[in-house]
């Protein structure tokens, strides 16, 4: 029974290129395919140097807005350094809806507010196979996420080539194309869409 173990062992580890994390057990070490959201704020600096405890109490409450959308989305919130949060989902049209509903929410939220008071959300959606290890995402599929956000506009969303041909015929938004992105650390260019939120 302990070389059966050491076998299984052996052969998981070998599944992920061959190492384990000093501690870590292959159980707690999986791939899944996961539809990932990355989100940020334009101009967090600026606002934190304008006025550090009004932007803190906002970004407080609008990262408790934007996690209760993911859960009523069947989503997680995975980890939310800084300004920046990043949630995961078992089903990507669960996460598009989400970001959507997110982004109009906000706007609701900052209409009424001066534009240098506004705190806009960047949103990066993408369906990629992730590692998990203890609940935390690592590899390409969080990485594009966070990389295609950029590409979003101020209280928009960008979402990858995989994304869209998914949503394409499920859910009734309109995209833009914006061309094939090469971004940092991922070596094929990544096609990316905007989508349009009326």
């Amino acid at each position: 029974a302990a070389r059966i173990k050491a076998v299984t062992r052996r052969v998981l580890s070998q599944g992920l290129g061959g190492v384990v994390a000093e501690g870590a057990t292959s159980q707690s070490i999986q791939r899944q395919l996961k539809a990932i959201l990355s989100a940020d704020v334009k101009d967090y600096s600026r606002l934190m140097s304008e006025n550090e405890m009004w932007t803190i109490q906002t970004l407080k409450d609008y990262r408790a807005l934007i996690a209760s959308h993911v859960r009523s989305h069947l989503g997680r919130v995975v980890d939310s350094p800084g300004d920046n949060l990043l949630a995961e989902f078992g089903s990507v049209v669960h996460a598009v809806e989400c970001a959507v509903e997110i982004q109009r929410n906000l706007s609701s939220r900052n209409t009424p507010l001066p534009d240098e008071k506004r705190m806009e959300y960047r949103i990066g959606v993408n369906l990629g196979d992730v590692v998990i290890d203890r609940g935390k995402l690592y590899g390409d599929g969080v990485n594009i996420a966070a990389r295609i956000e950029k590409l979003a506009d101020p209280g928009g969303i960008a979402i990858s080539g995989m994304v869209f041909d998914e949503i394409e015929n499920k859910l009734p938004l309109s995209c833009d194309y914006v061309g094939e992105n090469t971004v940092k650390n991922i070596l094929k260019p990544i096609r990316v869409y905007r989508i349009r939120i009326l």
